[in-house]
């Protein structure tokens, strides 16, 4: 007689942050650092900007006071999102019992049929997260306003500092580039935590380049002498950090530092949720529910230290 999986775990409470952190903080990147995470914001965060004047006067034996102090803010709303999704165990039940021979390619195997499902529906959120950091629109259902989306409305970004795009390509990528390092402003540039955050197909083309099939005399053995067979590692870009962003739509880019690029999240806050309900108790059918709740949202601080690439802004 075949075995009957049944769910008898329901997930929720403390244990549940461990899976909204797993599809929320489990995108490349948040994994690679590329953004400064604020946790547990419930519904909003000010973000404080300072700018002052010129502070240097000269000197005498008197106080008085120099320049001026200006206070400003922007908010980071997070908004609820949600995954409500309904499975029928036995369209699982074979599959699982593969797993349960030692049979499989998953990377860590499961405890249980319930670890599975939220695993794999946690994994399917973080994709999605990756490109709501970058490109999501607020007003779209399951998603968060995202980075350059909110860039791109922002009428305060220098024209100077808004970098048309083309089709980059192995044989333009340095030129490309170049152009967006020319844009940087001069208080920005070499800043340690400066990044080039780029599309995936910008880099790719970058390392082909350096492989020695680019223009601009890179030669025709590459780095090293070893044409593309060689691992790169991190890569930078006329003294810049070059980050994958794999969010962003293909020839598009943002310049700006880690710590001027906001990613908020509930983590710890009462909006959490993660429950695998199994319904056989409770309309007797093989239906497996899963539910999760959780809160998201991206913000920047000083937009005349960002540069785009790629990316129109309709506010200009």
């Amino acid at each position: 007689m075949a075995t009957t999986t049944t769910i008898t775990t329901t997930y929720a409470g403390e244990f549940a942050s461990k899976y909204i952190a797993a599809a929320l903080l489990s995108s490349p990147t948040i994994e690679n650092g590329g953004v400064e995470i604020l946790p547990n914001v419930k519904y909003k965060q000010v973000i404080q900007k300072v700018a002052t004047g010129d502070l240097l006067a000269n000197g005498s034996c008197d106080f008085s006071a120099t320049s001026s102090v200006t206070l400003t803010e922007r908010i980071l709303e997070v908004k609820e999102l949600q995954v409500n999704l309904q499975l029928c165990k036995k369209d699982f039940r074979s599959t699982w019992q593969g797993i349960e021979m030692g049979f499989s390619n998953f990377d860590v195997l499961p405890k249980s049929f319930a670890d599975f499902l939220i695993a794999h529906v946690a994994e399917k959120v973080a994709a999605a997260n990756e490109v709501n950091i970058w490109r999501g629109v607020g007003a779209t259902a399951g998603q968060f306003a995202g980075l350059g989306t909110q860039i791109a409305l922002d009428a305060n970004l220098p024209a100077a500092q808004e970098v048309a795009g083309t089709t980059v390509t192995a044989a333009n990528v340095i030129a490309e580039l170049g152009k967006i390092v020319d844009a940087i402003p001069a208080t920005l540039y070499g800043k340690e935590n400066l990044s080039i955050y780029v599309a995936q197909n910008i880099y790719k083309a970058y390392v082909r380049a350096l492989g020695g099939f680019g223009a601009n005399g890179l030669g025709g053995s590459g780095v090293n002498g070893q044409g593309n067979n060689q691992a790169l590692g991190d890569l930078m870009f006329d003294g810049v950090n070059l980050f994958v962003a794999e969010g962003l739509l293909p020839n598009t880019a943002i310049a700006a530092e880690k710590d001027n690029l906001y990613f908020g999240v509930s983590l710890l806050a009462d909006t959490n949720e993660v429950k695998v309900i199994d319904m056989s108790d409770i309309d007797g059918s093989q239906n497996v529910r899963v539910v999760m709740r959780m809160s998201a949202g991206t913000q920047y601080g000083i937009i005349e230290d960002i540069v785009t690439y790629g990316i129109v802004n309709a506010a200009n």
